[in-house]
């Protein structure tokens, strides 16, 4: 497989390129795993013809878990599908996500049970009960409404994961205001951009958070983004640190309020809203082949149908799991599947705020042990750390009451699932690996496990009620054996319904390539047992840790900067984060390239958009390498960012600005 930007995103399926041994052998996988039949044994799907039901009437299939929510007024009609690509599920309608969260799991005596045991990275520890649960999200979200929050507001959310971090988010839901989280590791400006485009008129944050040990200043970070954001009308702040921070936060008298005073009010809880099906519960940003994020829209009951389904389904939750997603509530990840997802399921999981490594780096396995956690849903790019670590920090620990594993966020390669498998799974436990995005909303493809025999690096098979092909250029699906374009085939409920203010842009995006037919913007392949493998993205954008980030996006930033005249962002292969960012820059004459530019300009890409964005490697470049008709030639940045055979360059303008490239290459990484 090659992508090549040379001309516009464009997959050729013929040619591998130098340096595709790696991918070839990942297909050539033939290690397979059957479900443990001590599994299987208690597994609540061992039924294959669950797929055939799904597929004959994939309407009827999503009504019967849409059936098991608590509906305010009954629906209509499954799927209106008259406007495509603009799906609507279960119109007519009412139900609302906080009182399926919570409120029916209390009411059906289930109270004393716990939501989340939450876990601070400096070691405080509580258990909340769906009882306790229950009554903060009650009174914050009647504290919203007394700051003026109402229902179709947006609020902005930028929090450490804290108990009040799911709160914020149930009492939003509760009122029928939109969240908009935006992940504690972007910059200020990032925040205020999202803040803005939303329209938000509250932000929800903290006085600060931990993070391997430091501190994190949350509410000096949203201060400098409110210095821009008009719709702002009040900022409120949960206590995290207190006293245990270095100097008092900035207060402004009239906007800034204490979390711990509002809800110590003594106001009515008041009712739910009703809201309709259609209703938009949160948006979250996403970026895109622009450098403009993209407001992800997920409305109500289509979502909370998906995520309750896939997390019942992939997951095998009962009443007994100690489930541990351990991804950030800030990602996708965490809203389906810390939140909503678990919550509607009334599972038991844990929440925890820190990094794996702290205070060593066997925190992980810790808090496990600690728990008797049940299920672990983890991300490759940490996988591959803890090998890195070695495995005494694993053993020391027992991981015994482990009986399922996941994978999220980006393609696991064979050997990294090998080791999960293994060391953190004892060789019993199913693992399943999930692709999803964003936009779908839930999981889309994976091993059911107690169905599906898997094989290391691969996701499988689309679940149930899912139809995902891989087509060739002409949106025609591949034969096994060949790869292609990942496409979805038909509506499903926890699809995004567009892009907040700007149809025009989720049509163009995702739906304009073939008639009918969703692009992921991911490249895979079909083997001869009609597996399917993800292969990476195949337009500009990156896969850093699972976190997806816009080339253009970097570029424009370090353009920003006042002495880069033109910029180019390319992804390269990396060991530990899977992809990583490598920028080529070409400064203004008389400027110096030096190391201390280097660093000055990966500073200022951390600014503008958030640490987990900072270039891995910055190449300085007297002309970036282009085509005699002006074009980039980024398949030959990749290829001299991750130190392949370069082939013909006679069509460049300047040849020796690439061995000029190669060369620094080869500096920075002696």
């Amino acid at each position: 497989m090659i992508w090549s930007h040379e001309e516009g995103p464009t997959l050729s399926i013929s040619t591998p390129p130098a340096g595709s041994d790696a991918i070839e052998a990942l297909l050539a996988e033939s290690r397979t795993f059957a479900p443990p039949a001590s599994f299987v044994a208690n597994a609540q799907f061992s039924d294959p013809s669950i797929y055939e039901t799904a597929a004959a009437d994939p309407q009827a299939y999503w009504k019967s878990w849409a059936d098991t929510l608590e509906w305010m007024a009954p629906y209509e009609q499954v799927l209106d599908w008259s406007n495509p690509p603009f799906a609507k599920w279960f119109t007519g309608g009412k139900l609302n996500v906080s009182a399926n969260c919570l409120d029916r799991h209390v009411a059906a005596g289930k109270g004393d049970k716990v939501a989340y045991y939450w876990e601070g990275e400096d070691g405080d520890r509580r258990a909340w009960t769906y009882a306790e649960l229950l009554d903060l999200v009650e009174r914050f979200a009647s504290a919203l409404r007394g700051l003026g929050v109402k229902k179709g507001d947006r609020v902005a959310i930028f929090m450490p994961m804290v108990i009040e971090l799911p709160a914020a988010m149930l009492a939003c839901a509760r009122i029928g205001a939109a969240h908009s989280i935006v992940f504690g590791g972007f910059s200020s400006q990032a925040l205020a951009d999202r803040i803005n485009d939303a329209e938000c008129n509250v932000v929800i944050t903290a006085d600060a958070g931990y993070r391997r040990g430091g501190i994190v200043p949350l509410k000096e970070l949203t201060d400098e983004a409110l210095k821009d954001t008009p719709s702002v009308k009040h900022c409120v702040v949960v206590e995290r640190m207190g006293s245990k921070l270095p100097a008092p936060i900035n207060w402004v008298e009239g906007r800034d309020v204490w979390w711990h005073e509002l809800i110590a009010q003594d106001a009515s809880h008041g009712a739910p809203e009703a809201m309709d099906s259609e209703d938009l519960l949160f948006l979250l940003y996403t970026s895109g082949t622009t450098a403009k994020p993209k407001g992800i829209m997920h409305t109500t009951a289509g979502y909370l149908t998906g995520v309750t389904a896939t997390s019942k389904m992939v997951f095998d939750l009962t009443d007994d799991d100690i489930y541990w997603c351990a991804a950030d509530i800030g990602w996708v990840t965490g809203h389906s599947y810390i939140v909503y997802g678990a919550l509607s399921n009334g599972v038991t999981s844990v929440l925890y705020e820190g990094a794996p490594d702290w205070p060593d780096k066997d925190r992980n396995w810790e808090i496990v042990e600690r728990y008797g956690v049940t299920i672990l849903y983890t991300a490759p790019t940490a996988i591959r750390a803890f090998i890195k670590w070695g495995d005494d920090y694993v053993t020391r620990h027992d991981l015994s009451s482990l009986r399922l594993l996941g994978s999220v966020g980006e393609p696991i390669n064979p050997e990294a699932w090998m080791w999960y498998h293994r060391v953190i799974g004892g060789e019993r436990c199913p693992i399943v690996d999930t692709w999803w995005q964003t936009e779908t909303g839930h999981i889309m493809i994976t091993p059911m496990p107690g169905l599906t025999t898997t094989k290391p690096g691969s996701a499988c098979q689309p679940l149930p009620g899912i139809d995902a092909a891989v087509v060739d250029d002409n949106g025609v699906p591949v034969q096994k054996g060949s790869g292609g374009y990942l496409v979805l085939r038909q509506p499903w409920p926890g699809m995004t319904r567009g892009i907040y203010g700007d149809p025009q842009r989720f049509k163009d995006t995702y739906w304009s390539r073939w008639d009918g037919l969703y692009f992921a913007g991911d490249g895979a392949k079909l083997d001869e047992d009609g597996y399917i493998w993800l292969l990476g993205r195949v337009d500009d954008v990156m896969n850093v840790s699972g976190h997806r980030i816009s080339t253009t996006e970097v570029e424009s930033s370090l353009v920003e900067h006042a002495t880069v005249a033109e910029a180019a962002v390319v992804s390269m292969a990396d060991e530990l984060t899977g992809e990583a960012v490598c920028a080529f820059v070409t400064v203004d004459d008389g400027v110096e390239k030096s190391d201390e530019l280097l660093a000055e300009l990966r500073a200022h890409v951390s600014e503008r958009i958030g640490k987990f964005a900072r270039p891995k490697l910055i190449l300085f470049a007297d002309a970036l390498p282009k085509t005699r008709s002006g074009k980039i030639m980024r398949r030959l940045l990749r290829d001299i960012a991750e130190g392949r055979d370069l082939g013909d360059t006679t069509t460049l303008q300047d040849a020796a600005a690439v061995h000029d490239l190669q060369a620094q290459v080869v500096a920075q990484r002696s």
